[in-house]
C-alpha cells in the first residue's frame, strides 16, 4: 500500500478535534499518473515544511497493575497531563489509542505529528519521566516524515498549498499501522511500468472510500522504508480491501509488511484507564 499519495493535512487543533475527513470528500488518498524519480530540493523554488511522524507504541509492567488504585490514578493523571501540554495549535498533536486485546505485546499506542525531532524527542522524554512512564517498555517505534508522493493525486488535495508535506489525521475510531519495504526490484523498474503496476492498485483502492490512508516515508531515518496508516469507522472494508490487494501484481514487490496494529482511537484518559 505504501508510496500512494498520503493523506493532506496540517497540525491544527486537538487530538479530540479533528473533523473526518469524510465529510468532505472520499476518504481514500489514492492517485493516479506518475512524477518523475525523487529529486534534491531547487533552492529556487520554495521549500516544503515536512512533519516529523511518530508512532510510540507501550506496554505496561505488569508490576504497575498491583500498585493501589489511588497510586494508578496518580500516574494516568501526570501521564495524561504531559499529553494535553503537548497538544500545540499548528506545532504539535499526538492522538491516542488503546491496543489492549488487539496485539499481545503492546497496550496503547501514541501517534505524533510535530515539525521537528528534537521537538518529538522532547515530548517522549517528559512522557517517560513521568511515574507511569517508569512502567513501561516500548516493543516498537516507528518515526516517519512526510513528503510529496511521485505518484498524483487524482482529485483537489486539501494540503496543495503546502506542497503535501502534510497529514491530517481523520478522527475515524480505527486505525491499522503497519511498517512497509518494497523490494529493490521494484526501485530498478521503469517509471511507466511502476505506473501501470501502481494504477491497478489505485483502481482497487478507490473501491473502499470508507478507508483513509496516510502514508509517510522513512528512507534513512528508520528501518523500514514507509509507515502506513489506515483510518476507517469499518474495520471489515480495510480487511476486504487489503485481500483483495494480495491478489494484484504489485503485491510481488512488497518485501514486508508487519507487524501490524490494530488499534482503537480513545481519549488519552480512557486509554490510560483501559490499562487497569
Amino acid at each position: 500500500m505504501a508510496d500512494t499519495v498520503h493523506a493532506s493535512a496540517s497540525v491544527s487543533g486537538t487530538a479530540e478535534a479533528s473533523a473526518p475527513a469524510a465529510a468532505v470528500r472520499p476518504a481514500s488518498s489514492y492517485g493516479t499518473g506518475v512524477q518523475s524519480q525523487a529529486q534534491p530540493h531547487d533552492p529556487s523554488k520554495p521549500s516544503v515544511k515536512r512533519q516529523i511522524v511518530c508512532f510510540s507504541f507501550y506496554k505496561v509492567m505488569p508490576e504497575w497493575r498491583r500498585l493501589p488504585a489511588e497510586e494508578r490514578a496518580a500516574h494516568k493523571a501526570a501521564f495524561a497531563e504531559v499529553l494535553a501540554r503537548w497538544n500545540k495549535p499548528g506545532e504539535f498533536l499526538s492522538m491516542t489509542y488503546s491496543t489492549i486485546g488487539t496485539r499481545g505485546d503492546v497496550d496503547m499506542c501514541i501517534w505524533s505529528i510535530g515539525y521537528g525531532v528534537d521537538e518529538l524527542n522532547k515530548m517522549r522524554s517528559e512522557l517517560l519521566r513521568t511515574p507511569l512512564g517508569g512502567y513501561l517498555n516500548s516493543p516498537h517505534n516507528f518515526l516517519a516524515m512526510t513528503k510529496r508522493s511521485q505518484y498524483q493525486i487524482d482529485r483537489p488535495d486539501e494540503s496543495e498549498g503546502e506542497g503535501r508535506g502534510a497529514i491530517r489525521p481523520g478522527g475515524q475510531k480505527y486505525i491499522f499501522i503497519y511498517p512497509f519495504w518494497k523490494t529493490r526490484a521494484w526501485y530498478l523498474l521503469p517509471a511507466t511500468e511502476r505506473k501501470r503496476l501502481m494504477d491497478e492498485h489505485i483502481r482497487i483502492g478507490l473501491m473502499y472510500p470508507r478507508v483513509k490512508l496516510n502514508t509517510t516515508y522513512s528512507f534513512g531515518i528508520d528501518d523500514q522504508e514507509f509507515v502506513v496508516a489506515f483510518e476507517t469507522n469499518f474495520p471489515e472494508d480495510f480487511l476486504d480491501l487489503v485481500q483483495q490487494l494480495r491478489e494484484t501484481e504489485i503485491s510481488m514487490y512488497t518485501l514486508q509488511d508487519t507487524p501490524i496494529f490494530s488499534c482503537v482511537r480513545v481519549p488519552a484518559m480512557e486509554m490510560l484507564d483501559r490499562l487497569g
